[in-house]
C-alpha cells in the first residue's frame, strides 16, 4: 500500500530553506476557468512565490478557452502560455494531457506541480504538501494528492474513479489502486522523471502517467499526500462517458496490446462521439527554441 502523508506535516518556510537551488514551477491547465483560476494563481503568487519564496514560477496553459481565462490568470500573477502557440510542431487541439505536456515543456522548474483550475477555496498548503515528499525524501519522484470530495461524491473518489479507474488498477496494478485519488489533478514530480514520459492527450493522462511510472520504476517512487477537502465543479454524467472511455482505452492499449483498436468512439442512443486516444512524445525528445514559448 502506498503510504499517505499529511500535508500539514510539511512547513512551507522549512521547505523553502531546504530546497536550496532547486527550482519549483506550479503549472495549471485551464479551459474556460475564468471564474476560479485567478484566486488560485493569486494565492500561490502571494503566499509561496512572494512571501515564502518556495515557488519560482506560476504558469497557466490557456487550453483554447472561450472566456477570459488567460487575462484573469495573467492579472493574478501567472505567466500564461497558449496551447495553440506552445510547441507548435505538435498537434494543438484541446485536451487536458496536451495542456499539461506543453506546461512541462514551457516551465523551468526541477520540480513541477500541477493543479486543476476549477478548485474552490484553494489553499497554498496544497502545493506545499505536494512538494513536501520531493524535498524531504530523495527516493520519491512522483507525488499524488488525495482528498475528500464532500459535495456530490461523498468522501471517496469521483464517479469515474470508483467505477472505472480503481477496478482497472485493481486488475492491472493493484498497488496503484490503493491511491485515494488516482485521477486527481493535483500532483507533482521531478523533471528528470517527467520529461521521460509520454503524455496521453486527453483525460487519460493521470492513468497513463501512473501506469508508465509503475512499469518503468515500480510504485516505490510514488508517494501520496492528504490535502484535506477538495471543492470543485462537478461534471454532469453525460460528460463522464467519454472520460471513462479514454481511460479504459489507454489502460487496455498499454497493458493488453492488440485488444482494442488504435482509435475509439463512445456509441450511444444519441449517436457516436469520438474520444482522444493519442499520446505526445516525452518532452526530452523535443528540440528547438520554440519549446518554451510564452
Amino acid at each position: 500500500m502506498i503510504p499517505v502523508a499529511d500535508a500539514a506535516a510539511f512547513d512551507a518556510d522549512e521547505l523553502a530553506r531546504r530546497r536550496g537551488g532547486t527550482r519549483v514551477s506550479v503549472c495549471i491547465p485551464a479551459r474556460d476557468e475564468a471564474a476560479t483560476v485567478g484566486a488560485i494563481v493569486a494565492e500561490i503568487d502571494t503566499e509561496l512565490r512572494r512571501r515564502i519564496h518556495l515557488v519560482d514560477e506560476i504558469l497557466v496553459c490557456d487550453d483554447h478557452s472561450g472566456d477570459a481565462t488567460a487575462a484573469v490568470a495573467r492579472a493574478a500573477g501567472a505567466r500564461v502560455i497558449r496551447a495553440a502557440e506552445t510547441v507548435p510542431s505538435h498537434p494543438t487541439g484541446p485536451g487536458k494531457g496536451q495542456a499539461m505536456w506543453r506546461l512541462l515543456a514551457a516551465s523551468t522548474g526541477d520540480l513541477v506541480v500541477w493543479c486543476d483550475a476549477d478548485l474552490v477555496d484553494f489553499s497554498a498548503s496544497m502545493v506545499t504538501g505536494l512538494l513536501g515528499p520531493l524535498l524531504t525524501d530523495p527516493t520519491v519522484a512522483f507525488v499524488k494528492g488525495t482528498y475528500a470530495r464532500p459535495l456530490v461524491d461523498g468522501v471517496g473518489g469521483g464517479r469515474v474513479t470508483e467505477l472505472v479507474a480503481r477496478p482497472l488498477l485493481s486488475l492491472l496494478e493493484p498497488e496503484l489502486a490503493t491511491l485515494g485519488q488516482p485521477l486527481g489533478g493535483e500532483y507533482a514530480g521531478r523533471r528528470s522523471l517527467l520529461e521521460t514520459l509520454p503524455f496521453p492527450v486527453g483525460y487519460g493522462v493521470e492513468m497513463g502517467l501512473l501506469l508508465e511510472i509503475a512499469r518503468r520504476h515500480g510504485t516505490g517512487v510514488i508517494a501520496q499526500v492528504d490535502l484535506g477537502i477538495r471543492h470543485h465543479r462537478n461534471r454532469p454524467l453525460d460528460e463522464l462517458g467519454p472520460q471513462a472511455l479514454e481511460i479504459l482505452h489507454l489502460a487496455l492499449r498499454h497493458r493488453v496490446p492488440g485488444v482494442v483498436a488504435p482509435d475509439a468512439a463512445l456509441v450511444g442512443p444519441d449517436g457516436v462521439r469520438g474520444v482522444t486516444t493519442s499520446e505526445l512524445p516525452p518532452v526530452q525528445t523535443l528540440t528547438g527554441g520554440a519549446v518554451r514559448a510564452s
